[in-house]
């Protein structure tokens, strides 16, 4: 049995360092994660843009949220992001998408856009299983 949306939410509330700063699970599929922030002043550095660290930690957040929410548990080996433009809108939009996966090992793609539709980032994440 799946667990549900909110079953996921809680689970992962656990995640203290991206919830704290607003992560929120919008939705979960089979290797699949939406998640979002909303902005605020505390996300951007002195230029008044987003602060590179919240975008990955969202991105990272949603790696983890993908690859964990209905499997045994995977810890990121390598992230590596490329910040393609500037956030326009007032909330960012973190999809990963699992590329490949084999018995220890997964690849995922990252991809964070704010609400505008305004493209942010792209990052691609590896995981390792872990013993349970």
């Amino acid at each position: 049995m799946q667990e549900t949306l909110d079953e996921v939410r809680e689970r992962f509330s656990q995640d203290r360092f991206a919830t704290v700063n607003g992560a929120v699970i919008e939705a979960v599929d089979e290797g699949y994660a939406k998640c979002s922030m909303k902005l605020n002043d505390t996300h951007r550095n002195a230029l008044g843009a987003v602060m590179g660290g919240a975008i990955f930690t969202l991105a990272d957040f949603a790696f983890a949220v993908a690859s964990n929410w209905n499997k045994d548990p995977r810890v990121s080996l390598t992230a590596s992001i490329s910040f393609l433009g500037r956030a326009k809108g007032n909330k960012l939009i973190a999809e990963a998408s699992k590329i490949r996966e084999g018995r220890k090992t997964c690849y995922y793609e990252i991809v964070v856009s704010d609400e505008l539709g305004s493209q942010v980032a792209h990052m691609t994440s590896n995981g390792f299983a872990v013993e349970s």
